[in-house]
């Protein structure tokens, strides 16, 4: 255990509370995936057929899979890569970009690299919502096949209001989570349990020569069962993702001691059950379960899928707020959710779009079994990423050396990369849907983050020096109104433009100017005796410096208000916030393509307002326009 995972140990009175929220939040995905791993396996698009030796040696690519993924990759090694207790695709970008400062080649493959991984995470999330329902609701059919055309319309209704409700936040929902999902796993086990009782040799299938026996027997359609054996790993990077909520520790607890153990007993059930009756592959997980229970099972499914969508719907919002806070994509309008937790937001374009997303797959897929072929390749390709990610932290930000950290990386990518090629063979089946979602996202925040690059060189190359400037205003004194300016800059050097324009269209200076500038750094969160940074400079100006990590919220007014501290008091009635609005031009000049310069342009203009971003009221705001040529 590190520093940091020391750091954020709960004691023992909090752990039992922090383990009941992390069963509720960080499992839901994989907790769902016995609802159709097995059955896709052997009666999806590509079924086996049901032998024994097939069917051990799928449970034993189960067990290992979710050993050597889960266990041993996530919970042991990567869940180390904590970046001040956070955990998750941007939390880890921002380590391995602190990692390789220095190299800018290596740090811009990495960087996207694990944007890319950002990118898919959004196709995992159209997905998740829609596989999960889909496949809670068809149980229906299996408890009463006349009630099979009542599926689709069923769940496009529970994933409609589920999005629909999230304007009103999680809070209210989020204590039953534990509850539910706890019961969830209970009854997962206990259903396997029964099982495993009425055919116990279904346990040898934990030996790993079953596995390889398997591939043996199997070959090219052995490798291409991986891509649905996949399946019972989907969800596992939650448990890296969801770490800052809860710590390491709960986290780890759980998993080994209930989640793990759950999840083995209903694979290895459904296994039981299929070694005595094979017609069971229709439907192994329900089938499980006596007559009597079918229908309440569909239920607590239903509300155990709806818990796991939810998941993955708040964490597309937490991941969108983080790459706006560290500049990969421009500002959004974010709603808070809760007064006592800042990090629950609802981010009304990104929910709309998931649903949209969702929406469509389940009227295109109609079943879960069809929609399985498109879920993996996503799913496999962050996890990969992530490992190679994690590998560039152990070798320089642990120091293990670069030999042990690529035999580490080298042994889970053998794993991942296997997992992601049986995936690509379902590229034309369904696969490429998370793909070309992911493109479509890379594109946009590859764009956004060069894009403003581009433009600070622009700004910055025409900037007037600031030490010359104040110069000249001390030999060339201008009349000085009541008050105080604030002018916002992103750049730490010159004169910012709505300063030179003002006093270009106004020809006075305010007795006091601030120019401020808003920092985004690579960590979850600053300290709020760090975050203010003041300097004095000449003819009653001041440099002022705020800095935030990329899960603080900004709030200029606040941070003001800190300064009194300094020894500098804001009245707010009594200062006036410049803000330059720039007009984008998109021109041949080298440095992006034109189309995506008409992308950024695009986006840039439909970015919510700075003076909301960063909580400025609206009537102390002045605009004043340039015109910038990309």
């Amino acid at each position: 255990m590190n520093s940091s995972e020391h750091a954020h140990a709960p004691t023992d009175k909090r752990m039992l509370p922090l383990a009941l929220a992390a069963i509720g939040v960080v499992y839901g995905d994989i907790g769902t995936s016995p609802l159709y791993t097995l059955q896709v396996v052997f009666a999806g698009s590509h079924p086996l057929a049901l032998t024994q030796g097939n069917l051990f040696g799928i449970l034993s690519l189960v067990f290992w899979a979710l050993f050597i993924v889960i266990t041993l990759k996530y919970v042991s090694f990567i869940m180390r890569a904590d970046n001040r207790g956070e955990g998750g695709i941007m939390a880890l970008i921002a380590l391995t970009l602190r990692a390789v400062k220095h190299r800018e080649r290596l740090r811009w493959v990495l960087m996207s690299l694990g944007l890319f991984g950002a990118a898919l995470f959004y196709g995992d999330g159209v997905i998740t919502p829609a596989i999960s329902v889909l496949s809670a609701v068809e149980g229906l059919k299996v408890a009463a096949p006349t009630l099979e055309a009542y599926v689709v319309p069923v769940t496009l209704v529970i994933l409609v209001v589920l999005f629909m409700v999230q304007a009103r936040g999680t809070a209210s929902m989020g204590a039953l989570f534990g509850p539910v999902m706890c019961l969830w796993f209970f009854v997962l086990a206990a259903l396997g349990v029964v099982s495993i009782l009425a055919e116990p040799s279904v346990l040898r299938a934990v030996n790993p020569l079953y596995a390889v026996q398997f591939f043996l027997d199997n070959r090219w359609a052995g490798f291409l069962a991986l891509g649905a054996v996949v399946l019972a790993v989907t969800g596992g990077e939650a448990l890296y993702a969801d770490m800052g909520h809860f710590g390491p520790r709960p986290i780890r607890f759980t998993w080994l001691w209930f989640v793990w153990p759950s999840l083995l007993l209903n694979y290895f059930g459904q296994g039981a059950l299929m070694l005595r009756d094979p017609g069971a592959i229709q439907s192994p997980f329900y089938l499980l379960a006596p007559s009597w229970g079918l229908y309440p099972l569909v239920l607590l499914a239903t509300a155990a899928t709806v818990i796991a969508s939810q998941a993955v719907i708040s964490g597309a919002f937490s991941v969108t707020r983080q790459a706006m806070q560290l500049g990969y994509c421009p500002r959004l309008e974010v709603v808070h959710t809760s007064d006592r937790e800042i990090g629950q937001v609802y981010i009304p374009l990104v929910n709309w779009g998931l649903l949209a997303g969702v929406v469509l797959l389940v009227l295109t897929f109609q079943s879960s079994s069809h929609l399985a072929a498109a879920y993996g390749i996503a799913v496999t390709g962050t996890m990969a990423i992530d490992t190679v990610l994690a590998a560039v932290v152990a070798a320089t930000l642990w120091s293990w050396g670069r030999f042990v950290a690529i035999a580490c990386a080298a042994t889970f990518l053998v794993v991942d990369l296997s997992f992601f090629g049986a995936n690509a063979a379902k590229l034309f089946h369904g696969g490429w849907v998370p793909v070309v979602i992911a493109i479509v996202m890379f594109t946009l925040l590859s764009t956004w983050k060069r894009g403003r690059e581009l433009l600070l060189q622009r700004l910055g190359g025409a900037a007037v020096d600031l030490d010359s400037f104040l110069a000249g205003i001390a030999a060339h004194p201008l009349p000085r109104v009541p008050g105080t300016a604030v002018f916002m800059t992103a750049s730490l050097e010159g004169v910012p433009h709505a300063l030179l324009h003002n006093l270009i269209h106004n020809k006075v200076l305010h007795e006091r100017v601030v120019l401020l500038t808003v920092t985004n750094e690579d960590v979850p969160n600053v300290p709020a005796e760090e975050r203010v940074a003041i300097e004095p400079l000449a003819e009653n100006f001041y440099r002022l410096l705020l800095r935030y990590g990329f899960k603080d919220e900004p709030d200029v007014p606040a941070a003001l208000a800190a300064c009194s501290a300094f020894g500098i008091e804001f009245r707010m009635m009594e200062t006036s916030f410049f803000f330059s609005r720039e007009t984008l031009i998109s021109t041949k000049v080298p440095g992006m393509a034109q189309w995506r310069e008409k992308l950024f342009i695009s986006m840039a203009r439909n970015a919510a307002g700075a003076m909301t971003f960063f909580r400025i009221p609206t009537n102390r705001v002045v605009e004043l326009g340039s015109q910038v040529e990309l």
